[in-house]
């Protein structure tokens, strides 16, 4: 069998262009302040300076403004939640996010509860949560948009399929799933679940017409795994010596799987479009 790439490079280029443009007509040809994302950064978590880094690339890119924060490793709680207030209230700002992992001193749950859910733009805050599991309008998590976007793109039957996700996380297993399972399009499938302490995950995973890994742990999905013709996300992204791998076993996934995303180049760069995304949704629902 062929295998066909699920291309995010490709597809995020396109969002650009039309966040872009968006920009041009909603903002500039209207001669109104263009829209702005926040950024706190705290400590030296060299995995997340680089994801910072890319996301300011990206708005430099696009043509949105940003303002970055980034703080000692030693910041206290208190201080991090008096920064989080500051952009609260800054009207420049129309949505920021707080990247994670935090330092284990600071409260994770306490800190994402602080954020203005309207500037909510990763869709972490309870509220955005509970409206996008109703089916409401809400921020999405930017992953979770993004392989559901990607998914779309390439035009791969949900509705009815069976679809098993690996990974239980709020930013991706868990938003993924419901998404998945919404009586809507895209979506509509039937949703299992799983984690890495699932007992024999094979039993689900041979079944899927659809399978999301985001587990966390390289090669961790093998060709033995699926069915044939099987859809499979790769989410994972981990780097060794030689190069960066992710949680799928591309080589005996490929040519057993219709489509399958790259790694690199799958769906890091939708994540990073659809956090854009959401800031540009953002600037338009409270300036416009």
């Amino acid at each position: 069998m062929t295998t066909k790439l699920l291309d995010g490079n490709l597809l995020a280029k396109e969002i650009k262009n039309e966040i872009s443009k968006t920009i041009e007509k909603k903002f500039l040809n209207k001669n109104k302040r263009i829209p702005h994302l926040g950024i706190i950064l705290t400590g030296d978590n060299t995995a997340s300076i680089t994801y910072v880094n890319n996301k300011i690339k990206e708005c430099q890119n696009i043509g949105i403004e940003y303002s970055l924060k980034h703080l000692p490793i030693n910041t206290s709680e208190k201080k991090l939640l008096e920064e989080i207030q500051k952009m609260n209230q800054n009207s420049y700002i129309d949505g920021f996010i707080v990247q994670f992992p935090l330092e284990k001193h600071i409260n994770q749950d306490k800190i994402i509860l602080s954020i203005n859910p309207k500037k909510d733009v990763d869709g972490f805050h309870p509220e955005n949560f509970g409206k996008m599991a109703l089916n409401m309008k809400a921020f999405f998590p930017a992953t979770a948009l993004g392989i559901l976007t990607l998914l779309e793109k390439y035009k791969i039957q949900m509705s009815g399929k069976y679809t098993v996700i690996i990974g239980r996380s709020r930013i991706v297993g868990r938003p993924i799933s419901i998404l998945m399972s919404r009586k809507n399009y895209p979506g509509n499938s039937t949703v299992t679940l799983t984690h890495s302490n699932t007992k024999n995950i094979e039993c689900y995973t041979k079944k899927a017409d659809i399978v999301i890994v985001a587990v966390g742990i390289p090669g961790f999905l093998k060709g033995k795994m699926i069915k044939k013709g099987a859809v499979v996300v790769d989410v994972g992204i981990h780097k060794n010596e030689k190069k960066i791998l992710g949680d799928v076993d591309f080589c005996s996934i490929y040519g057993k799987a219709s489509y399958i995303t790259p790694v690199p180049g799958g769906i890091g760069p939708m994540t990073r479009i659809m956090l854009l995304k959401n800031t540009l949704i953002a600037a338009l629902n409270n300036r416009l």
